[in-house]
């Protein structure tokens, strides 16, 4: 079956950084647009970041563009994500998702709803 492994998350200062990686197994990794979302306790889950299936194209929240980082090796079936210039307000669980379309990207990849396969997501805290 499709499952999507995140890890990375943990403990971080302010200011510091983070590496998030994704692992993907039971799909043809290389076929599929991916994104990052988080959820902070009370809070909706909010998009972050998205590739294309390509890699050619990135999408990025407002709140973490400059800052954050989405990759992805198609041959390791890996997508990640750099966080630099953690923020007390980054603390969320961080999820990775996969699109439910092959060989889309486009602007629906930054709704929730485009995407088909879901992580079981990563804690990531930032103090000040």
């Amino acid at each position: 079956q499709v499952q999507l492994v995140e890890s990375g998350g943990g403990l971080v200062q302010a200011g510091g950084s983070l590496r998030l990686s994704c692992a993907a197994s039971g799909l043809t990794f290389s076929r599929y647009s991916m994104g990052w979302f988080r959820q902070a306790p009370g809070k909706e889950r909010e998009f972050v970041a998205a590739i294309s299936w390509s890699g050619s194209n990135t999408y990025y929240a407002d709140s973490v563009k400059g800052r954050f980082t989405i990759s992805r090796a198609n041959a390791k079936n890996t997508v990640y994500l750099q966080m630099k210039s953690l923020k007390p307000e980054d603390a969320a669980v961080y999820y990775c998702a996969a699109d439910s379309t092959v060989y889309y990207s486009g602007g629906n990849l930054y709704s929730r709803h485009e995407y088909g396969v879901w992580g079981q997501g990563t804690h990531v805290t930032v103090s000040s």
